[in-house]
């Protein structure tokens, strides 16, 4: 198979760029904030993650059938994304905003104990990332990104 003509590929790199890029408006229409660089970034809704895989497996599905040992394997790794999406990446961020809260807490109590009145505010650390993981509901919706924008592809691209 020719890697331009790779559906699977191609459907896998487009959830990516749909979810990622999505992210933007969601977040504009849940806080009225725009923030571009949700694009580049990792967590929230929905999960690119999962998109991705999901749309790999799909396109697999699509290209090979579910009878196809490359389907077998595809979906195996998604699972092993998505559960490491809610699990392991998810406690990390939880981790990063009580880490945060700590930092946070302890320059609270060194500026009041030693009453640095002029402090300056351009010293403030750079803060733990805390949206390392995805809420089950963001794997959930990144999945269903994945499988309807292969299927999407795959009829526009059959016409």
């Amino acid at each position: 198979m020719d890697l331009f003509t790779n559906f699977p590929l191609w459907a896998a790199l487009a959830a990516i760029g749909f979810a990622q890029f999505i992210k933007v408006p969601i977040q504009y229409i849940a806080i009225r904030k725009i923030d571009w660089s949700l694009v580049t970034s990792t967590g929230g809704m929905p999960s690119s993650h999962s998109a991705a895989v999901t749309a790999l497996c799909t396109g697999i599905a699509i290209e090979q059938g579910l009878d196809s040992p490359f389907f077998a394997i595809s979906s195996v790794f998604a699972i092993i994304v998505m559960f490491d999406a809610t699990g392991v990446r998810r406690h990390a961020g939880e981790q990063a905003t009580v880490l945060n809260r700590l930092v946070i807490d302890f320059q609270k109590f060194m500026e009041d104990a030693k009453m640095w009145p002029n402090m300056d505010q351009q010293e403030k650390q750079k803060e733990l990332k805390e949206l390392l993981g995805h809420q089950p509901i963001e794997v959930f919706f990144g999945a269903i990104t994945g499988v309807i924008l292969t299927l999407l592809l795959h009829f526009l691209l059959s016409l």
